[in-house]
């Protein structure tokens, strides 16, 4: 992590993809596979216990691990090798069984997805908060008129609800299809040299099947070494969501500006600060979300650049795709936490927002005052946002219902 990412995303994200966590989801996934080889009679019972014993983090010197990696070319391959040294100290006979029939990928794969897992969590419990912040929003100024602006420039009156319901919608739609996508992409990968898990003697399937329920994985029911698409497309679902998490940081931004003034960010001690100006409130969350909106399609677009890879493991895409992720992570949360954030406590104007109108009445003829900026114009966008508002709600009430029922 450089000093510029810490405020650009949450601890959470960050310890999920620190060193020792990821080195840890590693060791989880090599005890894994001893027990699942040993309850298929591929390794005896006592590797098996020798092995689990000896995978806990706090006997490895991750620093050096991580160091070796890069003459390794893999994470995965120092790692191994410190786990037979570890594993030797109490049982020799066991380290011919360590890492049996695995592959560096399937280890550093299985790891990704289950560090991921605790990022798309707590991901899921923030993009949530920020969606019921916005609804409550929606609900309370369903009827307070506001100037609805297209190009920039004042077009017509709608009303403030009827806005937050328009920041709502993606983020509803975006927890249903992360929760589909997470469940498609957060698989055990476990194929072997060369996808076929040949050294398992046919007894790979009932393996894998196991290590998963162990790990809390989905069962793929083969390998995806060089199988890209549903791991990107969760990838690609999460640069969605920080695209629309952007456009309301840009409308809050843009109405929060002193000439306008009709909505600001919640304020509180050391929050929006300047180093040299006192007076200034600046929108922090805003600025947060948007420059995850700035970083993310970046890394998109890397993930979706490293698909294309070779023959049964790839050489550089694959590993390009690794360096990529983390920091997609981080952005999307640091975007959705620094939302999640702000919105409830959202300052809404409603008088400035009803002067605004009036001052720009006052300068246009009778008739285009009338047809296009009359308060009463929210009317109809009050009834359509507590419609839609509802309907929502909904939605986020059904979803909770599924999540508690998985």
């Amino acid at each position: 992590m450089s000093i510029f990412e810490g405020f650009l995303s949450t601890p959470e994200t960050l310890a999920a993809f620190g060193d020792r966590n990821f080195v840890d989801a590693m060791l989880r996934f090599e005890a894994a596979l001893a027990k699942a080889q040993a309850a298929e009679g591929l390794i005896p019972d006592a590797a098996a216990r020798s092995i689990v014993a000896s995978c806990k983090v706090e006997l490895f010197d991750v620093a050096n691990i991580v160091r070796e990696s890069g003459r390794a070319g893999s994470v995965a391959i120092p790692l191994v090798k410190s786990l037979k040294d570890a594993v030797r100290v109490f049982n020799a006979d066991a380290v011919a069984h360590v890492h049996f029939g695995s592959t560096s990928q399937d280890v550093i794969d299985s790891a990704m997805a289950l560090v991921t897992q605790q990022a798309m969590v707590a991901i899921d419990v923030d993009l949530r908060q920020a969606a019921r912040a916005l609804l409550q929003q929606a609900r309370q100024h369903a009827a307070t008129p506001v100037l609805a602006r297209t190009l920039m420039q004042p077009a017509s009156v709608t009303s403030f609800g009827f806005k937050c319901v328009g920041w709502a919608a993606p983020l509803v739609r975006a927890r249903a299809r992360l929760a589909e996508a997470s469940r498609q992409a957060l698989q055990l990968q476990l194929g072997g040299a060369v996808g076929t898990l040949a050294q398992m003697k046919g007894q790979g399937p009932a393996v894998r099947k196991r290590m998963a329920a162990e790990l809390g994985l989905a069962d793929p029911g083969a390998t995806w070494h060089t199988q890209r698409d549903e791991w990107v497309a969760l990838g690609c679902e999460l640069g969605l969501m920080v695209g629309s998490l952007g456009k309301i940081a840009t409308d809050i931004a843009l109405m929060g500006q002193y000439e306008v003034g009709e909505v600001s960010e919640p304020s509180e001690p050391g929050r929006g600060g300047s180093s040299a100006m006192p007076h200034k409130k600046n929108p922090v969350a805003s600025m947060v979300a948007l420059a995850a909106a700035q970083r993310a399609p970046q890394r998109v677009a890397a993930l979706l650049a490293a698909m294309p890879q070779a023959h049964e493991r790839a050489l550089g895409a694959w590993q390009a795709e690794l360096a990529e992720w983390p920091q997609l992570l981080m952005s999307a949360h640091g975007s959705v936490r620094a939302m999640a954030g702000a919105l409830p406590g959202l300052q809404v104007d409603a008088e400035r927002m009803r002067s605004n109108i009036d001052r720009l009445r006052a300068e246009l003829p009778v008739e285009a005052a009338d047809e296009w900026f009359a308060p009463g114009l929210a009317d109809g966008a009050a009834a359509l946002a507590m419609e839609q508002a509802a309907a929502l709600q909904l939605q986020l009430d059904r979803q909770a219902v599924a999540a508690g029922a998985n």
